[in-house]
């Protein structure tokens, strides 16, 4: 089986986030950086599917020059080669713009199997998979908690709302997002940490990009502030009341 694996590189969790100047984006001159979550379980359960069926694991991410940091830590966790879509641009493109050059780097590669993490840490838009499975032709499934794959065919586990799973079935080849939490994650060894320098890393350079299909106008910070709201009424009706603000208002119901 020979399976994709889309990986990103964005910021740590733990970096203190600033907004650039032109207030479009974070300023990450100086951040630090990791593998994205999702993208890690995603990359594991490659990993997996390879020990149980043989074959390869390709690492495809599209990104700046910083992005091999990331690559070289899958290729350490046990991806056999990888694929760098190499632009600056392409650190805060939209999902189309991403999607095109991924799709336009691995197309001619023949996957069975193409794995995303469901959503990115930094913009959460969880669009890429979707939208690369639309590129390249897939039948795609999202939001995956197990997978169980044939020669032919895969049977997927997909997380619904409210507590529902939903198992469904599709052909090969195909392309699923997988959510975080599906497997137990591993680490790079030291013998993985050396036999990454030597797995070949192709560099490609992305189509040029239409224009984008959105634009980020402006970031900003959540605003804090505290506001009281007093319940008037009998208990029975300051109840009924409250349970409809925590519905409708906050939501939380």
């Amino acid at each position: 089986m020979k399976i994709a694996v889309c990986i990103k590189q964005v910021v740590t969790r733990e970096w203190q986030l600033r907004v650039n100047d032109a207030k479009t984006w974070i300023r990450d001159q100086d951040a630090s950086f990791e593998l994205n979550e999702p993208d890690a379980y995603a990359l594991e359960e490659a990993l997996r599917l390879k020990e149980q069926h043989t074959g390869e694991v390709v690492v495809v991410s599209a990104g700046p020059a910083r992005a091999v940091q990331v690559i070289r830590e899958a290729l350490a966790r046990g991806a056999d080669r990888a694929i760098h879509v190499e632009a600056d641009a392409l650190a805060a493109a939209d999902a189309v713009t991403v999607a095109d050059a991924i799709a336009a780097a691995i197309r001619d590669e023949k996957f069975n199997l193409v794995l995303t993490g469901l959503q990115s840490d930094d913009q959460g838009f969880g669009q890429v998979g979707v939208v690369l499975a639309e590129k390249l032709g897939m039948p795609h499934a999202t939001i995956i908690m197990e997978v169980q794959a044939s020669e032919s065919a895969l049977r997927v586990k997909r997380e619904l709302e409210g507590g529902w799973f939903q198992w469904i079935s599709l052909p090969l080849p195909a392309l699923l997002t997988i959510q975080s939490g599906i497997n137990q994650l591993r680490y790079a060894t030291l013998k993985g940490i050396m036999a990454a320098k030597k797995k070949e890393i192709r560099k490609v350079t992305p189509p040029r990009p239409a224009d984008p299909t959105q634009r980020i106008l402006s970031v900003h910070f959540p605003e804090k502030a505290k506001k009281t709201r007093m319940i008037a009424g009998s208990p029975a009706e300051a109840a009924r009341d409250l349970i409809k603000r925590l519905r409708e208002d906050a939501r939380v119901l």
